[in-house]
């Protein structure tokens, strides 16, 4: 047995379990693409200074989740913990920003966290991520939160719950957080560890703390909506008369926040009561200051980042679609064999999924072989059924057999598959 086995956090996506992936990633190339997005592919490592940059030097990611390691020059580069920050920096490396239309950009792929592992959190895990960007408009905001409650609905993930708050602009965040701390920092002893050092450069997050002692704390707290003035309270209004006119459900959470200066306005997340302590399937929302904080110009933008690994879990059975028709091909004897070659070849490029045994001569270790791969039918060709432009049909579950005209057997076979 060997030695050698997956890294802690890391799993195996075994061929069982992929057409629950395919099925989840097929929805998300399809929405994604019906909604006028275009896909995108960022580099798994990017200079470490990028993520200290976008996500902040101040949090739990930077200081303790990233993989980060020297590069052979002495650079410091890190593997992504997720994808916007890739995309930003693409976007102004790249100048997308010269064309006057809205960017639209999506990504599917592995990100990496040093996370205590769990169910539905792994130090590599898989996101589906969009990205607009250029233009501030709330219907924008209305399209993103669409195209994501669709994808979901369209997976029947049971339990959906849509979260929505507003965190306003920079200068109204920052009259909130004055007021945050003023209600917190006479309670400050009664928060856990985590949240007394929040206080200091973090308050926002205090918020979001799962502690219950932190939460009955925090239930009284003075809420950001109260702070937005007409035009930030006018657009997440908007929003949400859009979600409404398409029939989206939602709820307000005022414990909804992004602690960095660069997110504004409208923020959401969407939770399935089937996953149990790590139930968010996404986060998502505004990021208007990203850009300009990676030295590019100020350019509005809007995003979410879909926690594939979660989908996965939370897909119902019943959305598994049953196994394609697998045909085997047992060719045996010298002519047999030969014909049995173009065939199969035929067969698969008519888009029939074939398999063989090429080990195994005669018709009885032949049929074992069809067993142990789960053939739902075996054609039997030998030398008698190529001298006489015939081949036979065996359905392995009712173990009926026909014949059929060897010829044209790639043609006829597909009505006999149904």
């Amino acid at each position: 047995m060997s030695t050698f086995r997956s890294i802690k956090g890391v799993k195996d996506i075994l061929p069982e379990n992929m057409p629950r992936w395919n099925i989840v990633e097929d929805a998300a190339h399809r929405f994604a693409r019906n909604y006028g997005f275009h896909e995108i592919r960022i580099p798994t490592f990017e200079n470490t200074e990028l993520y200290i940059r976008s996500i902040g030097g101040a949090t739990d990611v930077v200081e303790k989740e990233m993989y980060t390691f020297p590069d052979r020059d002495g650079s410091a580069r890190t593997l992504r913990p997720e994808g916007t920050a890739g995309v930003a920096r693409a976007y102004i490396e790249h100048h997308l920003g010269e064309s006057s239309h809205l960017q639209k950009l999506y990504y599917l792929g592995p990100m990496f966290r040093h996370e205590r592992p769990q169910a539905g959190r792994f130090r590599q895990f898989h996101q589906f991520g969009v990205e607009a960007i250029g233009k501030s408009h709330p219907f924008v905001d209305v399209e993103i939160v669409d195209l994501l409650w669709n994808f979901f609905s369209s997976l029947d993930l049971p339990g959906l719950n849509l979260e929505m708050n507003s965190l306003g602009t920079l200068e109204e965040r920052q009259e909130y957080k004055a007021q945050l701390l003023e209600f917190l920092t006479p309670l400050r002893d009664d928060l856990c560890g985590n949240c007394q050092r929040r206080l200091e450069n973090n308050p926002l997050r205090v918020l979001d703390c799962k502690v219950i002692t932190c939460r009955n704390i925090t239930e009284k707290a003075p809420k950001l909506l109260d702070c937005l003035k007409t035009e930030s309270s006018d657009h997440f209004q908007e929003v949400l008369t859009g979600l409404e006119s398409l029939g989206i459900p939602y709820t307000l959470n005022h414990r909804l926040v992004r602690g960095l200066d660069y997110y504004s306005m409208t923020t959401f997340e969407v939770t399935s009561t089937s996953l149990g302590a790590q139930n968010t399937l996404v986060g998502g929302g505004r990021y208007d200051g990203l850009m300009k904080a990676l030295g590019g110009p100020p350019t509005p933008a809007i995003g979410f980042a879909v926690g594939l690994d979660r989908v996965v879990l939370a897909l119902p059975d019943s959305r598994i679609p049953p196994k394609s028709p697998l045909v085997f091909l047992a060719s045996f004897g010298k002519k047999g064999f030969q014909a049995g070659m173009q065939i199969l070849q035929q067969l698969r490029l008519a888009g029939i999924q074939a398999d063989t045994d090429y080990q195994s001569t005669s018709l009885k270790n032949l049929l074992r072989s069809a067993n142990r791969l789960g053939a739902t039918h075996t054609l039997i060709l030998g030398d008698d059924e190529v001298d006489s432009n015939h081949i036979t049909l065996r359905n392995m579950e009712t173990k009926v057999q026909e014949n059929l005209p060897l010829d044209s057997i790639h043609l006829q076979l597909p009505n006999h598959l149904k």
